[in-house]
């Protein structure tokens, strides 16, 4: 007989095998088992976790910032909802306003990290929207989509969700994406972009920015590689675009900037002119934060202060010009071994072309197994990333040396 029993979200269901990252640990760590003579050999430039330690004066604040919660004047309980104002103000200056954009402290919402950001997101969206994602891209956005009953159902053949409008990237189009010809509600933009590196110059963005307000569309931009941008004609944050402020909401992250990764801060900015009808963005994800997360711990939201005193901006400065030097090393030397590749100018990844037509998955295996290198395959991020390998700039130098060094060899 039918038992009666709970439901759960079986949203979940139709995501196609696990997140990408977990997957390349376990061909990894299956390639070391099976060859322990070469566990000790391989190299990794595939998950971008950054490297190097972080900066002494990030290092010092986080120290004072923990003797302060040893003594009862200084100790620190629950965070203010938004964040504290220190970093708010901090933040509103340096990236803001230094670069001519007007973002009040109350439009700013400290977090835990991108990724959480972006996933969080859509709860203040009704399922009711058509997301449009850059093809291939960073999965988080597709996947919590997926988990929230947006994106319609899998076609295994097509690789595609049924309800997501996707947007090729690819070498014809310089890995830009084109404006859609069906129109979205909810617009994912990532620049510089995570996989391919790619970056589009103001005034290309400043068409999205009109395209969404034309269109009545969002856009959630990603802008967590702002930091690694080289060339002037790129904006470092959406706001710099006209209109901006009613249509975008923008997501930071000091995981690559100031490596973060494990130590965990970002923010996300919604701007208070953003509104659907009468009721602004900000009030709704204000509500959410104040409901479903009690802030990033105040040690950790000193240590993001720093970033921004002269010190902690001259030193991160020098740990991104050793990740661009990386960059340069892979980019350089895959051209010198006859690799079509592109990236690494204004991001830390390098997006090449799989030689002699092998798929994604076949590179990632050839390359471990032949040399040693773990990277990620490009049809993790999406159908059009089929043929494709992303490697990031954030290992050590040496390291980087040596696999490039390796992949040479194989050609």
């Amino acid at each position: 007989e039918d038992t009666k029993m709970f439901k759960i979200n079986d949203n979940y269901l139709k995501l196609p095998g696990s997140y990408l990252f977990s997957t390349i640990a376990k061909k990894v760590a299956a390639y070391k088992e099976a060859n322990p003579k070469k566990k000790d050999q391989i190299i990794s430039l595939g998950i971008g976790d950054v490297t190097l330690p972080l900066a002494p004066a990030v290092i010092a604040r986080l120290h004072s910032a923990v003797d302060e919660m040893a003594v009862k004047e200084t100790f620190k309980g629950y965070a203010p909802d938004l964040g504290y104002e220190f970093l708010r103000s901090a933040i509103a200056q340096h990236d803001y306003k230094a670069r001519g954009v007007d973002i009040a402290i109350d439009e700013i919402f400290i977090s835990d990290g991108a990724k959480s950001d972006s996933g969080n997101i859509g709860d203040i969206f009704s399922v009711d929207n058509r997301i449009a994602v850059c093809d291939p891209v960073y999965p988080v956005y597709v996947d919590t989509n997926v988990m929230a009953g947006r994106a319609g159902d899998y076609n295994p053949a097509t690789e595609r969700f049924s309800n997501v409008i996707y947007m090729p990237c690819t070498e014809e189009n310089g890995f830009a994406p084109e404006l859609p010809e069906e129109t979205p509600d909810i617009i994912y933009l990532c620049f510089p972009n995570n996989p391919t590196g790619a970056t589009i110059p103001k005034t290309e963005l400043q068409k999205w920015v009109d395209y969404a307000l034309e269109k009545g569309a969002v856009i959630i931009y990603d802008a967590a590689y702002e930091a690694y941008i080289s060339e002037d004609n790129v904006a470092h944050t959406i706001y710099e675009c006209d209109g901006a402020d009613r249509c975008a909401i923008e997501l930071r992250s000091f995981s690559k900037n100031a490596g973060f990764t494990g130590t965990r801060l970002g923010f996300t900015v919604i701007p208070k002119a953003l509104k659907c009808g009468d009721v602004t963005l900000n009030s709704l994800w204000a509500r959410r934060h104040g409901t479903k997360f009690n802030g990033a711990p105040y040690i950790i939201q000193q240590a993001g202060a720093a970033v921004y005193t002269p010190e902690g901006q001259a030193q991160t400065q020098e740990q991104i010009a050793y990740y661009m030097n990386n960059a340069k090393i892979i980019r350089e030397g895959l051209a010198a071994a006859g690799f079509s590749a592109s990236g690494g100018v204004n991001a830390p990844y390098i997006w090449l072309k799989t030689p002699d037509k092998m798929t994604s998955w076949e590179f990632f295996d050839y390359l471990l197994d032949k040399a040693n290198v773990v990277g990620t395959p490009g049809s993790g991020f999406g159908p059009s990333g089929e043929g494709y390998f992303r490697l990031t700039s954030f290992g050590s130098y040496e390291n980087t040396l040596e696999a490039v060094e390796r992949i040479k060899k194989l050609k």
